[in-house]
């Protein structure tokens, strides 16, 4: 049970998290219900999507939404099931449920939820694999990507369990490990609390057994993002390079528009870690004219990143 600190501490960081106001009523036809995934021991809904024509050993595409957000709410705004469609790739959505946290944020920062077999990211796995075997899905494409708290998770997904995906986008996110309680989270969101590189990599190495090869990232984030600093994206960055043994210099950096992209690359020239940061973008995913829609902390800044991170993966 919360003491009291903590829970003023929760209730004062919800300026810093979402919006209360639910997404715009979305339509939550495209979504399927995902029930006897396992022992789920995070308490987690599913949803999923596979699109009628999907081929054989298709791709599959982990979402996790932010903050007060639902799966199809998600899943409408940012049009990872249409494009889908469009690909020919499975889309798995986790849903977190307000018995778990009051905002439905994903519990990124609690330890009995980001470890490996434990909690929260337990239930994430046991959904994945339920789907591949159901499905017959390809186990060498699987990616997972989420926003805010969801990028968070994600990171954590890709720490505890990096055998499983071949790559991951965290947008507006925060590293592995970083904070173990609510008021720590609250200041690695801020900004003002930070670890070193050397820790870092230490709490991504001890997240598993795991040896590599690791899975690539590709890191999304406002530069007016005042929710989840943008100071969070190099941390995350750092993480990364560190486990693939990458240096500080990126080996590509482009402006894009309102798009600064910083690429690390292995000596193939493969991207092995990846930072767009978006000029003037507060916090939120961004959104395209041609996929999605705006909606809250949806931002139609004219850069679908849906589209993008499925690129970034070539399974689009």
């Amino acid at each position: 049970m919360k003491s009291l600190a903590e829970r003023f501490v929760h209730l004062s960081g919800l300026r810093y998290w979402m919006s209360l106001e639910e997404s715009a009523a979305a339509p939550v036809g495209r979504l399927a219900a995902l029930d006897d995934f396992g022992s789920n021991p995070g308490g987690l809904g599913a949803h999923y999507h596979m699109p009628g024509s999907c081929p054989p050993h298709a791709p599959l595409v982990v979402v996790l939404h932010g903050c007060t957000q639902s799966a199809a709410a998600y899943d409408h705004h940012a049009g990872w099931s249409r494009l889908a469609d469009e690909a020919g790739f499975a889309v798995l959505y986790p849903e977190q449920q307000q018995a778990n946290n009051p905002n439905r944020c994903f519990n990124w920062f609690r330890p009995g939820d980001i470890r490996r077999d434990g909690g929260e990211a337990h239930s994430i796995r046991q959904m994945i694999e339920a789907l591949i075997v159901r499905h017959d899905l390809d186990r060498d494409r699987i990616f997972i990507t989420g926003l805010s708290a969801g990028g968070a998770m994600a990171a954590v997904m890709l720490a505890t369990y990096p055998e499983v995906f071949a790559s991951g986008a965290v947008i507006a996110g925060l590293a592995y490990g970083g904070a173990k309680t609510v008021s720590e989270a609250l200041d690695c969101m801020r900004g003002s609390r930070a670890t070193s590189d050397a820790d870092l990599l230490v709490l991504l190495r001890s997240a598993s057994s795991h040896g590599g090869p690791w899975p690539s990232i590709t890191i999304w984030q406002g530069a007016a993002d005042h929710t989840v600093a943008p100071s969070n994206a190099d941390h995350i960055s750092a993480q990364w390079r560190g486990i693939h043994d990458l240096g500080a210099v990126p080996d590509r950096s482009e402006t894009l528009g309102i798009r600064a992209r910083q690429s690390w690359c292995d000596e193939k020239g493969n991207t092995l870690v990846e930072v767009n940061t978006l000029r003037d973008m507060g916090h939120g995913a961004p959104v395209g004219d041609d996929l999605g829609s705006a909606g809250p902390h949806m931002l139609a800044v004219g850069v679908s990143s849906t589209r993008e991170i499925a690129q970034f993966w070539q399974i689009s």
